[in-house]
């Protein structure tokens, strides 16, 4: 049956609504906006868009719980009854909306999203949302801006607070970037609006809105730190005890890994954590998790990680095969180090999903005589990499060959 309001006025089957709404409340609201949220039996929101609707809604308010509960019990509970839920801009964009959507059939909601803090920014810069790198970084490490520091670039960051733009700004000076331009946008759409412009070798702001999105017009020093788009990174990128897959090798090696969306990599024996760190970067959805016995080494991860953009690696502190027990099953499998141990592969191999792949690196004859084993019983590719560099002799150069490499790789049936 369909819902009806409190005072019996009919209303679609759509038993929830889901309102964005911005900083001018009412006034930006369009009329199916509003009457939804007049008959609502319950309305939920933050206390800030309550108050804005509080002249227009008849039912009962209710804020969020803290924490905040992400399964929506709350709402959930009052399935079938005249239900409107508030949301900051557009539902759909890092906001609500999508909590919501993976708990409530689409032909059960109904959504009357408004402009974005982004469309909004990019509006109030003339800047073409299209051509702009754009990332969230509430309730996030802004080390996950560090990939996207390149010059020339135009990105807008949602923050958590009024302290996190000078804390980008300082990060930005500490990479090489502090010419960048840096535009902090506060309250955008309501009354307070601000929009303040500086230098990130020079910011100086105080008393920022914690509602502000930050946008930033990247200019480098000779020195950046900036993070190529190619695999193969340089290896002084990386912190590292010369336990670190070299440059050349770690392309090669991503490359066979083939990484696609949303895949979870084992690096066993991950050393400096490099092909973990470059998987991750491929694309946001990756994931990956480094085991590494070296309390050191895993310490180093970690700094890497967090210094090449991606601090959600996750690093395992111990050895193979016992640590990688109740891991979850992973998409690929790379095995650097510590892999002459014929366990190593064979849990590796169980635990891999159908049609995952396992690469695996060898340069003791050890490794060879497994990876040879494995090579025979169960097919795949056997590739042998030999690199050699020019190097000083005397007053002259010479090649210096590097330690041949046999890597196997293999699809699990």
């Amino acid at each position: 049956m369909p819902a009806k309001g409190p005072r019996g006025a009919k209303l679609t089957s759509k038993w929830l609504t889901v309102v964005g709404i911005g900083e001018d409340g009412l006034a930006g609201l369009g009329d199916e906006a509003k009457h939804r949220i007049a008959d609502a039996e319950v309305v939920f929101g933050g206390k800030r868009h309550l108050a804005l609707v509080a002249s227009l809604a008849k039912g009962e308010a209710r804020s969020w719980r803290t924490p905040f509960d992400a399964e929506m019990r709350d709402v959930l509970a009052l399935k079938g009854r005249n239900v409107c839920v508030l949301a900051s801009g557009d539902p759909f964009f890092h906001g609500v909306g999508v909590t919501l959507a993976h708990k409530v059939k689409p032909d059960q909601m109904l959504v009357l999203p408004g402009p974005s803090s982004l469309s909004l920014a990019a509006s109030r810069l003339g800047w073409a949302l299209q051509d702009v790198e754009v990332i969230s970084l509430h309730g996030h490490s802004i080390d996950l801006i560090r990939p996207l520091l390149h010059p020339g670039a135009r990105i807008l960051a949602l923050t958590s607070d009024g302290d996190a733009p000078p804390a980008i700004a300082g990060l930005l000076n500490e990479l090489g970037f502090g010419s960048s331009r840096l535009t902090v946008l506060e309250a955008l759409g309501g009354p307070k609006e601000t929009h303040r412009t500086t230098r990130a070798d020079a910011f100086d702001l105080k008393n920022i809105n914690p509602l502000n999105v930050l946008a930033l017009e990247i200019e480098s020093t000779p020195d950046a730190r900036i993070l190529p788009l190619t695999v193969g990174l340089a290896d002084h990128l990386f912190e590292h005890d010369g336990q670190i897959t070299k440059r050349e090798i770690r392309a090669i090696t991503l490359s066979a890994l083939a990484p696609r969306r949303g895949e979870l990599l084992w690096d066993i024996g991950a050393g400096s954590g490099s092909i973990g760190i470059e998987w991750m970067l491929a694309h946001p959805s990756m994931r990956a998790i480094a085991i590494e016995a070296d309390s050191e080494r895993a310490a180093r991860i970690h700094r890497n990680a967090a210094h090449c953009g991606v601090p959600g690696l996750v690093v395992i502190e111990g050895s193979a095969p016992r640590a990688l027990t109740k891991l979850e099953t992973p998409d690929a499998i790379f095995i650097g180090g510590g892999g002459s141990d014929a366990g190593v592969l064979e849990k590796a191999i169980k635990a891999l999903r159908p049609g995952g792949r396992l690469v695996a690196n060898a340069v003791t004859l050890e490794m060879e005589a497994l990876l040879l084993d494995q090579h025979t019983r169960r097919g795949g590719d056997l590739t042998r990499i030999a690199l050699s560099r020019a190097a000083p002799v005397g007053s002259m150069q010479a090649w210096r060959p590097a330690m041949p490499v046999m890597q196997w790789s293999w699809v699990k049936p």
